[in-house]
């Protein structure tokens, strides 16, 4: 049990780390409202501690703010009412120490619980909520970024903080994966997952080939320099909608100065790394260029099947799939059946894992998903030819 408060207490310490280069101003930034403030995503994975393990095995447990139930809640509709999603950068109270002295109570409290209680429930629900600080940690990083982009002085998060200079490690090849039966999806006695990973099940693939390469910047520059962006019949009708409404251009934090482009990093804007994996792509910006590739997107059974056989972890790779449940799925009636099955509808899986996803938390049955618009996370391109 000592493992586990062990390792309780680093990810918990973690999440503020990440937090520590912030002015105290830029902890209540929301740029938009699929971002988070940085005090919200502290506040938030320290409630679903004491609202899911707390509140139901601690006994005599009082609460630290009744409040914080109705601000920190996300979006679990059984346990009530809360902060709408848009609102949450509205919260200048409570102030950052409070949050931060929530955090310690709380974490007091969960030690001192594990210290007499060594139940495999108590256990599975603490690696339920630390997977899931795990996940904030991850948007901590790309909602900092987000924020800070949309201040016209672009400011420096990190100066030792870049995340977008990777390259691929080796000359491109592909790999052909022969037809046939294959199994997919998680095995429930190995190592945690959440439960939209499970129900392995077989599926049928053709033959194709997946590239073992990311698209770089370079590539996608091609794209633009094509006209990409002002060609309709590379884009599926909703992309090309979202194009022309918002006058997408460029991928997210891409600016051309002087026929010259910079992208935001963490550490400001710097030239544009030609031969780095390309990031940021939404879901409509992939397909577009696979399009224009006279190529493809795999699905995320493809994207599996193959995930052996390249590197992978730097970003989160979109897939032509969408997010749908796999067979004999079933939401489970308390609150903890929403954490992923009610989002089963118009969002694409990303499979993978990126540059700022903890350490541990990937593996090649996760599935991630976002709307197809979405790309302010460190999402990327790989190649399929049939």
């Amino acid at each position: 049990m000592t493992e586990l408060i062990d390792y309780y207490i680093h990810q918990r310490k973690q999440s503020e780390k990440i937090c520590e280069p912030l002015l105290i101003e830029d902890y209540n930034l929301q740029a938009a409202y699929f971002v988070s403030p940085p005090k919200w995503h502290l506040g938030h994975t320290t409630w679903f501690f004491e609202q899911f393990i707390l509140k139901e095995y601690c006994k005599n447990y009082l609460e630290f703010n009744p409040d914080f139930h109705f601000i920190f809640n996300s979006y679990y509709e059984t346990l009530g009412k809360r902060i709408a999603r848009d609102r949450r950068g509205l919260l200048s109270r409570p102030i950052l120490e409070g949050v931060y002295e929530y955090r310690k109570l709380v974490d007091d409290q969960i030690i001192s619980l594990l210290e007499g209680n060594q139940s495999e429930t108590i256990k599975e629900l603490i690696y339920l909520g630390i997977q899931h600080e795990q996940q904030h940690q991850e948007l901590l990083y790309t909602d900092i970024k987000y924020n800070l982009f949309q201040n016209p002085l672009r400011p420096v998060f990190d100066d030792k903080l870049n995340k977008i200079q990777d390259q691929n490690k080796t000359k491109e090849k592909w790999i052909v994966i022969s037809e046939g039966l294959y199994q997919v999806g998680h095995d429930k006695d190995e190592e945690f997952c959440y439960d939209n990973e499970l129900g392995s099940h077989k599926v049928y693939l053709n033959t194709f080939s997946i590239s073992s390469n990311y698209v770089t910047n370079r590539e996608y520059l091609e794209f633009i320099e094509a006209g990409g962006y002002q060609n309709f019949r590379f884009w599926l009708d909703e992309g090309w909608a979202w194009v022309k409404e918002n006058n997408i251009q460029a991928p997210l934090y891409w600016e051309q100065n002087d026929k010259e482009w910079k992208i935001f990093t963490f550490s400001g804007m710097q030239n544009l790394p030609l031969d780095s994996v390309l990031s940021h792509i939404s879901y409509y910006e992939a397909q577009a260029f696979a399009s224009w590739k006279k190529m493809r997107l795999p699905t995320e059974f493809e994207w599996e099947i193959a995930s052996g056989q390249f590197d992978w972890g730097v970003r989160w790779e979109w897939t032509n799939s969408a997010y749908l449940p796999y067979p004999n799925f079933e939401i489970s009636e308390d609150a903890k059946g929403e954490y992923n099955g009610k989002f089963m509808n118009n969002q694409m899986v990303l499979r993978g894992s990126s540059v700022v996803t903890s350490l541990g938390h990937s593996r090649k049955t996760y599935r991630n998903f976002f709307h197809p618009q979405e790309r302010w996370q460190f999402s990327g391109i790989r190649l399929v030819k049939n």
